[in-house]
């Protein structure tokens, strides 16, 4: 059900990129109770002049290493289950890649389940 984006500067490794998508199924899977094999991720690199992360927002001192996770999930998961996605994430990746916990942004789009169809042009979830 999760579509994930992944954005960050060019530059970085395959095996880099991989480990943030595999670090990013992780966590969801353990903390969100995202189904196995329910992984759909798209990983984009961009040049500096496109890529815009504020390096201060909320007194958070981000570097040009600021990763963006942006996961459109369906609703119904509350603060606490969210708190420890993100926790879980930004731990993971801290210890997997060496990546910053302040260079972690993430957001989550919520939507009703009649919002995804998998294939087949058939709302799967409905």
């Amino acid at each position: 059900m999760p579509l994930v984006r992944i954005d960050l500067l060019a530059g970085q490794s395959s095996e880099y990129r991989s480990a943030l998508a595999d670090e990013v199924y992780k966590a969801m899977t353990s903390t969100l109770k995202v189904p196995e094999n329910d992984r759909f991720m798209v990983i984009s690199e961009y040049q500096p002049s496109d890529f815009i992360a504020d390096p201060t927002y909320l007194g958070i001192s981000r570097s040009r290493d600021c990763v963006i996770v942006q996961i459109t999930l369906n609703a119904g998961r509350d603060i606490d289950m969210k708190r420890t996605f993100y926790k879980a994430l930004a731990d993971g990746l801290h210890t997997r890649i060496g990546l910053r916990r302040e260079d972690l942004f993430i957001s989550l789009v919520e939507v009703a389940k009649e919002n995804w169809s998998f294939g087949n042009g058939i709302a799967q979830y409905t």
